[in-house]
């Protein structure tokens, strides 16, 4: 895998982690309100409504676009396992961001992950 082929990958990923970062973010709120007898509008419409879910929405097309152009540049082999790079990032974003537990089991699995790919990498 060539560095062009790679930073439209690892591109791809974070807008990923961030999409996801930003869809439990928005439903954390939404999901607060969303099924209270006061409020008027579906959940649907509640969900267009939240712009953190516009943003991970947003940040999942454009991971989308940058993936397509790594996997026109690398073989699928190669660069699908690097999609697990994005468990590190989205516990690490989870923890930093949301406040949620980074435990040594989950980061021992993390690490067994990291190795994986540099392994698959190398190949």
């Amino acid at each position: 895998m060539n560095a062009v082929s790679f930073g439209l990958a690892l591109a791809a990923i974070v807008l990923g982690a961030v999409g996801q970062v930003l869809l439990k973010a928005g439903t954390n709120v939404v999901g607060r309100f969303a099924f209270t007898l006061d409020n008027a509008l579906p959940v649907g419409l509640q969900v267009l409504q939240e712009p953190r879910i516009l943003g991970g929405a947003g940040c999942y097309a454009l991971s989308l676009i940058f993936w397509v152009m790594a996997l026109s540049r690398a073989d699928l082999s190669v660069a699908y396992p690097m999609v697990s790079l994005g468990f590190a990032l989205n516990a690490l974003l989870a923890w930093w961001l949301l406040g949620e537990t980074l435990g040594a089991q989950r980061i021992a699995g993390i690490a067994v992950i990291m190795v994986g790919v540099w392994l698959v990498a190398r190949s």
